[in-house]
């Protein structure tokens, strides 16, 4: 018997409230189905079982909110399918193929979600699908600030206040040091083009992916900033799973990560991080994306800043960060180049590495964005 617990899904999480389950009692699920749905400051994540086996009972009712650690539900190893439980335990799934926190938002609203089209997989309504709904819905005037709006606006406001208290604690117990670099990125972006001329449109690389693969390859050779700082000392991670910053259209901010970042060719890489953000925005992220991040990479080029001087967050102990794409020169040879530039960041923990081997990483990532022959190998 193995016992499906309440997971710690960010650095300041202390309790969670089931949404839904996603699955009756009795049925067979494998490691990394959706068992449930889980609110938590960040939003509603999908939670992941992480072992084979038959849902035997659940001890948790939707609505319920429960400490992190709190077991939600008994799933028996063994296959063995036991007689089911009372019908007051067993998930109402419904004939409409929809997420919990969809059917929540819906009932709230009064839309009927057999009028309503899913957007998510195999067609299954999402709470997007059903704000979308809501738009074409007349409701009298007086009402239109309530329902899916003031909803959203507590949920942003709750996770601002989550964002608040994980880089408060990060300042506070987290000796931060700070390098940067600037890279020639014009031999990275001149590679680029040419490959994404042989692409179809929807398969085309975002330079955003480079930035990531570098990132993620360099990683291999600089163990001391892929890990986690818990309970007084650093756990180096071999799996480098590196996250990266989200922003959500409702305000805030989430870090999932993406799961064997270094093994992904570029055309992965790319399309899991489109998969991201599309889950990240539509409220289908799963749980493993939000607690297996080992290292986290962030981006404020869009915004024209050049250099991102981030906050750490904890228990990871690295940040890098890349600033916009510019114009600039650069001289060899005693001659005067127009290229493409880009500021690279590193925000470290002194607990764990120094700023020596944290300029050799930035180094690193330099050589392979100056270098992408090398980047675009596809290594295992």
């Amino acid at each position: 018997m193995a016992e499906f617990r309440m997971p710690k899904l960010g650095a300041d999480m202390t309790a969670g409230t089931l949404v839904g389950w996603t699955r009756e009692i009795g049925e067979r699920v494998n490691r990394g189905d959706i068992i449930a749905e889980i609110d938590t400051d960040k939003g509603v994540i999908e939670a992941e079982v992480f072992t084979a086996g038959t849902i035997e009972s659940y001890l948790i009712r939707p609505g319920d909110e429960v400490p992190v650690g709190t077991p939600l539900a008994i799933i028996r190893e063994n296959g063995t399918s036991p007689e089911i439980a009372s019908s007051a335990e067993k998930t109402e799934i419904g004939k409409v193929h929809a997420s919990p926190v969809a059917r929540n938002l819906a009932e709230k609203l009064g839309i009927d979600l057999s009028a309503v089209k899913g957007t998510g997989p195999n067609g299954r309504i999402q709470r997007d699908d059903v704000k979308r709904a809501a738009k074409t819905v007349v409701v009298p005037e007086a009402e239109t600030e309530t329902g899916a709006d003031r909803s959203l606006s507590r949920s942003a406001e709750k996770m601002r206040r989550a964002i608040a208290a994980a880089m408060e604690r990060s300042k506070k117990e987290i000796p931060h040091y700070y390098l940067a670099s600037t890279i020639d990125l014009g031999p990275a972006l001149g590679w680029l083009e040419r490959e994404n001329a042989a692409r179809p449109i929807r398969e085309r690389i975002l330079p955003g992916a480079m930035l990531l693969r570098a990132a993620a390859l360099a990683l291999r050779d600089f163990p001391e900033f892929n890990g986690l700082y818990e309970n007084g000392s650093f756990t180096h991670r071999d799996e480098i799973n590196v996250g990266f910053a989200i922003s959500l259209r409702g305000g805030g901010l989430v870090s999932p990560a993406i799961l064997g970042t270094d093994k992904l060719g570029m055309g992965e890489l790319m399309a899991a991080m489109m998969g991201l953000v599309s889950r990240a925005r539509s409220g289908a992220l799963r749980s493993s994306e939000l607690t297996e991040g080992t290292v986290t990479v962030t981006s404020l080029g869009e915004t024209g800043v050049e250099t991102v001087l981030g906050v750490i967050y904890p228990p990871q102990v690295a940040l890098i960060g890349f600033g916009s794409i510019r114009e600039g020169v650069t001289v060899a040879d005693g001659g005067i180049r127009a290229t493409k530039l880009v500021n690279a960041s590193l925000s470290a923990d002194h607990r764990v590495s120094d700023g020596q081997r944290g300029s050799a990483l930035l180094a690193a990532i330099g050589r392979l964005l100056e270098s992408p022959e090398e980047l675009w190998q596809e290594k295992k």
